[in-house]
């Protein structure tokens, strides 16, 4: 079974590899063994995590 793991304001992270179907019908894959996908939408890397959610966090906290 798939272990898929939901981290409060940041990504979702499953079990890898992976093979993520985007609604365009392009196809992003990963063999990493854990991978975290981006709820954000900042990364630059997206659907895959780049820790944007760190920064814009961050900024949240020093207003």
């Amino acid at each position: 079974m798939t272990r898929v793991q939901m981290v409060p304001n940041g990504p979702i992270l499953i079990e890898g590899p992976v093979h993520i179907e985007m609604p365009d019908g392009s196809v992003v894959e990963s063999d990493r063994f854990m991978v975290a996908v981006c709820t954000c939408q900042r990364s630059k890397n997206y659907p895959l995590c780049d820790t944007s959610h760190r920064r814009c966090r961050n900024l949240k906290r020093a207003s």
